[in-house]
């Protein structure tokens, strides 16, 4: 269960890494140190201590590393100062809906304490955060992971109550060390960093649900999430142990007829389901989820919907296959009727479409059950099909 949220600061709830590698650079200039960004880049999820040791270290710098941390600390005042705090669009109000659904907050970073608690009083965001967590209150700055440890401890959390959002490699690896669930956010400025350890990634906190940490959490943890449920049917996500029960229907010629992409080794299946477990239902929010019968607990099929590229057009496109076994009881259109609601009430979308064999009479009818109204015939795959949709006004 979900309890807390840490939050990085520069370059998550701040755009400041372009304004610290702007001072950095002009108080290595003062010290006859021509360098680039590039530079600076490469401690971007450490700390300014770290940077200065090297440098001192690297160029031959006559100070002392607490006098060059002044320098660069004076320098980034002055040109916050000058230019003030560039807030990361969205997360004021993120913070403020967390904070509103009971998540213990904290902000852990390798800024000092002060230039912390500086920030997020001039957001306005301070009475929000539980625990405010610098850098320079432990022995080893990220990534080793001293830091969300030492977070864990203040807020009363464990660490897998816990989620992380970080910008760089460094943090992700720092929360990761400690045993917590990462999401990194994709900031064009944070120089690059590769994002690939964390658990999902973010590309913009606006109208970002509450739900999105939840569901993350759970993932990490391997428990697929609960998307919705009908009278007859609960539909979730697929986990990686699915496979094994999910892999006879696939095999099944009647339904093998109309589905392609399913490989013909049980293995490949489960690897693929790994890797759509991580960049469709993480990275989306949504995908092809598994339908289960309330009354057995059994799978009898898949439901859902992906993106896919429909005739030249990007399209999010409904589909679903079950059991054979279970044909003809009305479970196809009660299933997809919840994910059309599902679709439109959670995920605010409004164009939905399925492709249909022009072969397959069953599919046709339950798409028209469903209010579902044919575009055009064309060929998709080789294959005369239909394209059927559905818009909400």
């Amino acid at each position: 269960m979900l309890k807390a949220i840490i939050f990085d600061m520069d370059g998550v709830i701040i755009n400041s890494e372009p304004g610290h590698a702007k001072a950095a650079l002009e108080v290595l200039r003062k010290h006859n140190v021509n360098t680039d960004a590039s530079y600076c880049k490469g401690f971007i999820g450490s700390s300014t201590k770290s940077m200065c040791e090297d440098a001192i270290k690297r160029f031959g710098i006559d100070i002392t590393t607490e006098g060059l941390l002044a320098e660069m600390n004076r320098a980034k005042k002055e040109l916050v100062l000058k230019e003030g705090y560039p807030v990361i669009d969205g997360v004021t109000e993120l913070v403020k809906r967390l904070y509103k659904a009971g998540y213990k907050l904290a902000v852990a970073s390798s800024s000092s304490f002060t230039e912390i608690e500086d920030t997020v009083k001039a957001l306005g965001i301070k009475k929000y955060f539980d625990k405010l967590v610098s850098s320079s209150n432990v022995k080893r700055p990220k990534p080793a992971p001293d830091i969300f440890e030492l977070a864990l401890s203040k807020l009363g959390v464990s660490a897998k109550e816990t989620i992380v959002i970080e910008d760089s490699e460094f943090g992700i690896e720092a929360a990761k060390a400690a045993g917590i669930a990462c999401a990194g956010y994709i900031n064009p400025d944070s120089g690059g960093q590769s994002l690939k350890k964390a658990d999902v990634l973010i590309e913009s906190f606006v109208n970002l649900s509450v739900h999105f940490f939840e569901y993350t959490l759970q993932r990490s943890q391997g428990l697929p999430v609960n998307i919705t449920s009908t009278k007859r049917l609960i539909i979730r996500e697929l986990a990686v142990s699915d496979i094994k029960e999910i892999y006879p229907i696939y095999t099944d010629p009647q339904i093998r007829k109309y589905i392609e992409n399913i490989d013909d080794y049980m293995e490949n299946e489960i690897e693929k389901q790994k890797a759509y477990i991580q960049n469709v239902y993480s990275f989306y929010g949504y995908g092809l989820w598994g339908v289960f019968s309330k009354t057995t607990g059994r799978l009898i099929g898949r439901c859902g919907i992906e993106n896919h590229i429909i005739d030249g057009k990007e399209e999010i496109m409904l589909s679903y296959l079950l059991d054979s076994q279970h044909w003809g009881y009305g479970y196809a259109l009660e299933c997809c009727n919840a994910v059309l609601k599902y679709a439109y009430e959670e995920l605010d979308i409004h164009r939905i479409v399925a492709v249909i064999d022009t072969g397959n009479v069953r599919s046709v009818k339950t798409a028209q059950k469903l209010g579902m109204e044919c575009e055009k015939e064309f060929v998709h795959n080789n294959r005369k099909s239909f394209l059927y949709v559905i818009e909400k006004k």
